[in-house]
């Protein structure tokens, strides 16, 4: 896995986190405001909902949490990290795969080359991100190197689990 990929996972995560954040101090300001307005049937109702729904949240961010870390440690035991060298720096500025995509080009570049120098190895590419890494031209150098591309994290965790 190119190490790119890590810490690429880590600062979604980390984004997600400051959204949901954000999310829930907006949620906590309606609730507030809910339970200020003692004349209000809809008011109360509301609150108790809003609350619920602070819960079924917060249960649904750790859950995700635990499904992440649990995964994530799954890959740190079963793959092995690309490290970025100056060959694949020197593949990157070759192909014209990708131009408008720095960092997407280079984990590719890093997928190619490590598949390259270990031919032998189980493959696997998970990236959601469909839009660069589904067209046409990356999925067959993709195949040509023997990498399996999963665009499905259900799918990914699947086929994993299999192994």
């Amino acid at each position: 896995m190119p190490s790119v990929c890590f810490a690429e996972a880590l600062t979604t995560l980390l984004q997600e986190e400051k959204y949901n954040e954000d999310f829930l101090r907006r949620l906590n300001i309606q609730i507030n405001e809910a339970k200020r307005d003692q004349t209000s049937q809809n008011a109360n109702l509301l609150f108790v909902q809003l609350e619920q729904s602070k819960i079924s949240f917060i249960e649904r961010r750790n859950d995700i949490k635990q499904r992440f870390d649990a995964v994530f440690n799954q890959l740190a035991n079963k793959t092995e990290m690309i490290t970025l060298n100056t060959g694949i720096l020197q593949e990157n500025s070759q192909r014209t795969i990708l131009e408008q995509h720095v960092i997407d080009k280079l984990i590719l570049e890093c997928i190619i080359h490590h598949a390259r120098t270990y031919p032998n190895e189980i493959r696997v590419f998970l990236s959601s991100n469909s839009k660069e890494f589904g067209q046409r031209e990356v999925i067959e150098i993709l195949q040509d190197t023997g990498v399996r591309y999963f665009n499905k994290t259900h799918n990914f965790v699947g086929w994993l689990q299999s192994q």
